[in-house]
């Protein structure tokens, strides 16, 4: 549909998508209310621009054509995109699991970390997808952030070896961090090292960060006692 207003009044018209409006050069007294009517029409219209033509009248779109005379007026927040949400393949867990049990086992020894502590992690934060991504940008395996990839000098988070390695890492610097108190370590691996010192080195009161915390635990208890994956001395 668009929007087509002359001097002599308002008319509506359908075409094929977009909305336009022209308005000659003695109606810019009132073509601001009338930009901010086509905003407000439609939650579909993000971004309006406007051309003048060589007679002086203007035209407002939320689809420019081609050409460089177009400029943006006004922006809305309804034409950004929405997150997609966090994408994980939990079918192929199991499978998984088995392809990346040595290279887990590889990487823990390297760190000096138990394999079913990394195995625990990882079972909560991906299920062993290496394709597991987050709804806040956490991507892979150990579901790194952006910050602490670069942080650990890790360039490709989604390779799998790569991606232990940054996690693993991370999470040795924080038993570290916290006089290897597991828990805490943990509460930071989620929720970020300065959340734990904040609440006085205690696990915070996030209900996400308190039940990731549980089910790490859990898992990593039935890893150890089962003898399910190797584990250092």
């Amino acid at each position: 549909m668009s929007i087509d207003s002359r001097f002599s009044g308002f008319g509506l018209h359908r075409k094929t998508k977009g909305y336009k409006l022209a308005v000659t050069v003695g109606f810019k007294v009132r073509m601001f209310a009338i930009v901010g009517l086509l905003c407000l029409s439609t939650a579909t219209v993000a971004d309006i621009y406007k051309y003048e033509d060589r007679s002086g009248k203007l035209y407002f779109t939320d689809r420019p054509m081609e050409g460089n005379g177009y400029r943006l007026l006004w922006h809305s927040a309804a034409g950004q995109k929405k997150p997609s949400g966090s994408r994980i393949d939990t079918a192929s867990s199991e499978r998984n699991r088995h392809r990346y049990s040595p290279m887990i086992e590889e990487v823990a020894n390297k760190v000096r970390l138990k394999p079913a502590l990394l195995h625990a992690v990882i079972s909560v934060e991906s299920a062993y997808d290496p394709r597991a991504l987050s709804r806040t940008g956490a991507k892979g395996l150990m579901q790194l952030m952006p910050g602490t990839a670069q942080r650990y000098g890790i360039y490709d988070s989604w390779d799998p070896k790569s991606n232990l390695t940054g996690g693993a890492t991370y999470l040795r610097d924080l038993l570290i961090m916290f006089n290897n108190d597991l828990r805490l370590a943990l509460a930071a691996y989620n929720a970020g090292e300065n959340a734990v010192k904040k609440f006085g080195n205690r696990i915070p009161p996030y209900p996400e960060t308190e039940a990731y915390v549980a089910r790490v635990m859990t898992n990593y208890r039935e890893y150890q006692s089962s003898g399910r994956f190797a584990s250092l001395n």
